[in-house]
């Protein structure tokens, strides 16, 4: 009796022990610090979705939750905190930057804000964005609308009034901002990148108050104009027990101590043009990122000081890389299409490239994942949906008169989508 006792505690002790493991085992959808879709690219900012209940066939008429009108233009994400999906939008002559409010279950709107009035547009290039393509961020009660030099505000999610704003953190954009606000503990941190000078700074998300700013993003003797630009957001890891701010810049990737701004390490990209919109992916001890324009994928171990270009970086690539859409990386294998509509799989570790296939079209939002399925985007109104296994395939194609250029947001089973003109809500309605 005794001895079936203690092979009984030892068995309990075991299975215990090992329910903890699985528990304890992180995966690619598990480690979301929000259950929320609070900012670009999701909790963790790397466009990976928990759950299982996202539709791959979906229409004007098919899976349709409600679909939204938006007025003016915006390729700003929708970000959500419970059940409120928040996006900004600019007037079609820019002078009106608006931040909307609409209900995530009824696609009602319940705030419509006009942010900032601008005077003047300093616009001189026709190149294609809106004032309002920063993404939002947002938390328990604020959320954080940014739109470039033309003012950043942090608004009262229930009553849509301003906390604090800031307006005269300014550069000259010549096109329009791009690069998405991000938190980390009590700071809000903005890239400003104009053709003028380029810097990063910190604020205090309580007050707006600047904590610190950085002008030292790009090779001064090297750049100017459009060239001297950066659309990328940046992002927060945490490597070897030490939090990095990594923001890129057109020329050089500078990570930086998010408390105090102080440089950890940088390195300089391998050709210098205007980097775009991708941004920065941390998985298994190493960075992801993409230069823009100059079209390469770079992989780098965050552990060293100071200039690593010549020692940080692992591997690099130059097949097929996008200058906007941002990567994916699901179970060690990365998942990217170019604006062309190639889409690839690489070994993260190595490089290897494991697929190729062709979704067509042009591609500009960056793409998410969701239990063995990628979504991707598409200018031409194009949904396609394919698999994240060892070969290319095709689970669907979902054709809309329409444009997405904004990336999608997700709750719970509804995936929420940006057009050119309306807000999409999609989940499984129909067998």
């Amino acid at each position: 009796m005794e001895k079936k006792m203690k092979k009984l505690v030892c068995f309990l002790i075991l299975f215990v022990w090992l329910v903890f493991a699985y528990a304890q085992k992180e995966t690619d959808v598990d480690r979301a610090d929000s259950k929320y879709w609070n900012q670009f690219r999701g909790p963790n900012g790397d466009g990976l979705v928990m759950g299982t209940g996202l539709p791959i066939e979906f229409s004007e008429t098919h899976n349709l939750g409600w679909k939204t009108p938006i007025h003016g233009e915006g390729y700003s994400s929708p970000v959500i905190w419970k059940s409120h999906i928040w996006l900004t939008t600019a007037s079609f002559d820019e002078r009106k930057l608006s931040a909307v409010c609409i209900d995530l279950n009824s696609g009602q709107i319940l705030h419509d804000i006009e942010v900032f009035v601008v005077k003047e547009s300093e616009l001189q290039s026709k190149r294609p964005n809106s004032h309002a393509s920063p993404t939002p961020i947002i938390e328990q009660g604020r959320v954080y609308v940014h739109f470039g030099t033309y003012g950043t505000a942090c608004l009262n999610t229930e009553t849509g009034q301003k906390i604090w704003q800031r307006r005269d953190l300014n550069c000259f954009h010549e096109v329009r901002p791009g690069s998405s606000p991000i938190l980390d503990d009590d700071l809000l941190f903005l890239i400003y990148d104009g053709v003028d000078k380029q810097f990063i700074v910190a604020l205090d998300k309580y007050t707006g108050e600047t904590r610190w700013l950085k002008y030292d993003r790009s090779w001064q003797t090297s750049q100017t104009g459009m060239t001297a630009k950066s659309f990328a957001t940046p992002t927060v890891i945490e490597h070897l027990g030490t939090k990095q701010l990594i923001a890129p810049s057109a020329d050089y990737t500078i990570a930086y101590e998010p408390k105090t701004g102080d440089e950890l390490w940088r390195i300089r990209h391998p050709k210098v043009r205007m980097n775009v919109a991708s941004r920065p992916i941390y998985k298994n001890g190493l960075v992801l990122l993409t230069t823009g324009t100059s079209k390469h994928l770079l992989v780098v171990d965050p552990s060293g000081k100071g200039n690593i270009t010549d020692t940080g970086i692992v591997w690099t690539s130059r097949k097929s890389i996008p200058d906007i859409s941002s990567a994916l990386i699901v179970n060690d294998w990365i998942y990217f299409t170019n604006e062309g509509g190639v889409v690839s799989c690489l070994d993260l570790s190595s490089g290897n490239n494991r697929w190729k296939g062709r979704i067509r079209g042009n591609h500009w939002a960056s793409p998410i994942y969701q239990a063995g399925k990628i979504y991707f985007f598409s200018k031409e109104g194009r949904i396609s949906v394919i698999s994240s296994g060892k070969e290319f395939k095709k689970l669907a194609t979902n054709e809309f008169d329409t444009s997405f250029v904004a990336s999608p947001a997700v709750a719970e089973d509804k995936l929420i989508v940006r057009s050119a003109t309306d807000l999409y809500c999609f989940s499984q309605l129909e067998n």
